[in-house]
């Protein structure tokens, strides 16, 4: 059953585009997988489907994770930081978090000036979106 969870959207303050920052975090491990943003639609969205679903700022739409490549991000927790200014959700992913390929994006290292790549793609991108 859809519910309007309007003390959560209350709780959240969206920026004057009408969103909000989005960490996505492997709910087990910590692993922090990828950051994106959402608006009023995509909250009471995920919230009501259990399923990522984020805001494409390029695309102006939302963004259901997992509809063309098949990775998906079922929500185990949805949190709310002390200002209410930034959304961490704690999921189960499903494959590869990044349109590269890789689990995560974050993926490469800058340590005293020194970028490093610290994985490779598991799947190719051209088999995520054909």
């Amino acid at each position: 059953m859809d519910q309007d969870y309007d003390d959560v959207i209350a709780a959240i303050h969206f920026d004057d585009q009408g969103l909000v920052p989005v960490i996505a975090q492997q709910h087990d491990k910590g692993e922090v997988l990828m950051v994106a943003w959402m608006n009023r639609a995509a909250v009471v969205e995920t919230l009501n489907t259990r399923m990522a679903v984020y805001w494409s700022r390029s695309r102006q739409e939302l963004w259901r994770k997992g509809n063309i490549s098949g990775q998906t991000q079922t929500i185990i927790d949805l949190r709310i930081d002390c200002d209410g200014d930034t959304i961490l959700l704690l999921v189960d992913q499903k494959g590869v978090a990044c349109h590269t390929g890789r689990r995560s994006c974050f993926f490469t290292s800058i340590i005293d000036g020194q970028e490093t790549v610290l994985n490779t793609p598991q799947i190719d991108p051209k088999v995520l979106y054909p």
